[in-house]
């Protein structure tokens, strides 16, 4: 007897929890007057991507290669890059930022 007592209060909660699940979800009767879905798809509108004159594009470049003790050792060089209407250069400074990639040299 008391293990069906048991059995029956867990389905009773078991019940419970899936109906204020249901009652808490977007698709349930209370919830009928807001839309949480649409039936036309959202269309991407195309951004202008190209940065204005007046802000630097960052890029690295490859200022020199060494070779030392069997290791390569690559040194780039941070450029602030601006740019005009048209996409050409206007000017490129260098940042005192440097960065160095060091790999072995498998073939010595």
């Amino acid at each position: 007897m008391k293990t069906r007592s048991r059995f029956s209060a867990f389905l009773v909660l078991c019940f419970l929890v899936a109906l204020i699940a249901y009652l808490d979800s977007p698709f349930s009767f209370i919830h009928k007057d807001h839309s949480y879905m649409t039936s036309e798809p959202a269309v991407a509108q195309p951004v202008d991507t190209e940065p204005p004159s007046d802000v630097p594009v960052l890029e690295q470049r490859l200022e020199d290669v060494k070779k030392i003790d069997g290791y390569y050792i690559e040194i780039y060089q941070e450029y602030e890059v601006y740019y005009d209407d048209k996409g050409n250069v206007i000017k490129r400074e260098p940042t005192s930022k440097t960065e160095s990639i060091k790999y072995w040299d498998k073939n010595q």
